[in-house]
């Protein structure tokens, strides 16, 4: 089958098989076998490139596999093959689910329990790019933030993966969206979206823009903090947040963690929560399954949408991830399985 091998720490950006880069592309890597008589097989039509993955090729991450592995987390398919006592799903069947590691590969095996149906009128190949984004929004705001309807929303790096999804389903909720991001093109994206605000970083002082805003809806201040880029934007962000807003740390894209002073958020009475997603299938797995279960309600209704700015095949790995490195990508990045189609940006 095709893989994607990370067979040493290095930069995911160089083309695999060559010999400064840390992957190797194969067309002949072994087909993993049925695990249990609860194991599905899954022959992967599409695989999502999230920046924990870019991380973890680098030696970054928390998380840190012995080598060679096989990276990937979020993924949708074709069952396959199915074990003996399995009864939620039969060859044919159209999943999607996520993974420690193994999706970037033709087939991988996935215990029963952990799959998710794809519903009628969901496009296979979107799905592939829900779990891990989407879920990760839903359950920071849904689950921790518990964001409320007229509650103002204000989302860092929002055109990249998980802030697409934190403004849509920001917008779902009925909460008033600020999305910030640089350059026209991603502040055209997010307005069309639905985001109420939309401030340029690259142009505008972000404080004075969005202070403006809010006085215009006479609105006091952000209830709610979606942070996945930290750094001096993160910081100069408090200053907009009211009495008893949330902060949510999602990631660090900047490369900088910010310092959120204990001082003002005990005078603030500020709730700050850390928000590791991946966790929760050890500590919270009903919270990740009911989570998910709802996001793919919701795509099937057309309450959320996903949009793909870049597919590669595996082979082209190199140039996936540099979307995800250069912030090129508005929205998800995907490598998919079986056409060997390159496709930029929808946009």
């Amino acid at each position: 089958m095709e893989a994607l091998v990370c067979r040493k720490i290095g930069d995911p950006t160089i083309r695999p098989n060559s010999d400064d880069s840390p992957l190797a592309f194969s067309t002949s890597h072994p087909i993993p076998e049925l695990a249990s008589p609860s194991s599905v097989r899954v022959r992967v039509k599409a695989t999502s490139l999230n920046f924990a993955n870019y991380l973890q090729v680098q030696g970054l991450y928390q998380e840190k596999p012995p080598l060679p592995f096989i990276p990937g987390s979020d993924y949708s398919g074709i069952v396959d093959a199915v074990g003996p006592k399995v009864t939620k799903f039969r060859a044919g069947d159209r999943v999607c689910t996520f993974a420690a590691l193994g999706s970037f590969a033709e087939f991988i095996v996935a215990d029963e329990s952990d799959l998710f149906r794809v519903p009628d009128g969901c496009d296979l190949v979107e799905a592939a790019a829900l779990p891990v984004a989407y879920g990760t929004s839903h359950v920071a705001l849904a689950y921790r933030a518990q964001l409320r309807q007229n509650q103002v929303l204000l989302v860092l790096g929002a055109a990249g993966g998980v802030g697409v999804s934190a403004v849509q389903i920001g917008k779902v909720t009925g909460a008033t969206v600020i999305a910030a991001a640089r350059g026209d093109e991603k502040v055209q994206f997010l307005k069309s979206l639905g985001a109420d605000h939309v401030v340029d970083v690259s142009k505008d002082n972000v404080i004075e823009n969005v202070r403006a805003f809010l006085k215009s809806r006479k609105l006091r201040g952000v209830d709610v903090l979606y942070d996945p880029v930290g750094g001096k934007l993160s910081k100069d962000s408090l200053k907009l947040l009211n009495w008893g807003a949330q902060i949510l740390i999602i990631g660090f894209a900047s490369g900088q963690v910010p310092v959120v002073p204990a001082n003002i958020a005990l005078v603030k009475n500020w709730t700050i929560h850390g928000l590791y997603w991946g966790s929760h299938k050890i500590h919270r797995p009903a919270v990740l399954e009911d989570s998910l279960n709802e996001l793919l309600s919701w795509l099937s209704r057309g309450l959320i949408t996903i949009n793909i700015s870049h597919t590669f095949s595996p082979s082209e790995a190199n140039l996936a991830f540099s979307a995800l490195k250069d912030r090129k990508a508005i929205g998800k990045v995907l490598l998919t399985f079986g056409d060997g189609k390159t496709v930029q940006s929808k946009l």
